[in-house]
């Protein structure tokens, strides 16, 4: 059983984390384990139309935000990595600076120093000067820096369709091919 944590933190696209869990869980292979902050249970019921407790029950286990002495707050719990979708300038703060007042950041402070994969999906725009440092210095400690940004190669007809690839592709990172990604075959010249 192959373990995957799913951060949502309290920027827009809360759907991205959610739509995660709802690929995730399709795969009896993948144990998920969820984290949300305050303002992502928020944004849920700004952004969706679904509920923090229906969110929550997408995941094999639900870690409350402020449960510091949580599994997922060890390295000698094993995991693949950790997936922050969406992954506010906040949390990104509190990872480069191991900042870790709460699971959302302690769990992805364990994922680096463990080595494993972290995955942020930063979802603000536009980007001033320190978040973009914030960024480059994520990636110098080893985060995947993976915004969600729609490819169009695919044609996409729908917004399921926008958030499906970005999902994909996160997985991809993950050696997961959950089928949702559309997959670049070349271009046939007419």
């Amino acid at each position: 059983m192959k373990r995957i944590i799913i951060g949502i933190a309290g920027a827009s696209g809360v759907i991205y984390g959610i739509r995660l869990l709802e690929v995730l869980r399709a795969i009896p292979e993948i144990e998920t384990h969820l984290v949300m902050s305050r303002t992502a249970r928020m944004n849920i019921g700004i952004e969706t139309d679904f509920t923090p407790a229906e969110v929550g029950a997408l995941a094999d286990q639900v870690h409350k935000i402020g449960d510091v002495a949580s599994s997922l707050s060890s390295g000698s719990f094993r995991t693949e990595g950790m997936i922050l979708a969406a992954c506010s300038m906040k949390t990104l703060s509190g990872i480069v600076h191991s900042h870790a007042d709460d699971l959302l950041v302690r769990a992805a402070d364990v994922v680096l120093k463990e080595q494993r994969r972290l995955v942020l999906m930063p979802r603000e725009t536009p980007l001033h000067l320190g978040h973009c440092k914030l960024l480059y210095e994520a990636c110098q400690l080893g985060a995947i820096i993976a915004p969600p940004m729609p490819g169009f190669y695919g044609r996409p007809t729908s917004v399921a369709a926008l958030i499906d690839h970005s999902v994909g592709r996160v997985l991809d990172l993950f050696g997961i091919d959950a089928g949702v990604a559309f997959r670049w075959q070349g271009h046939k010249a007419a």
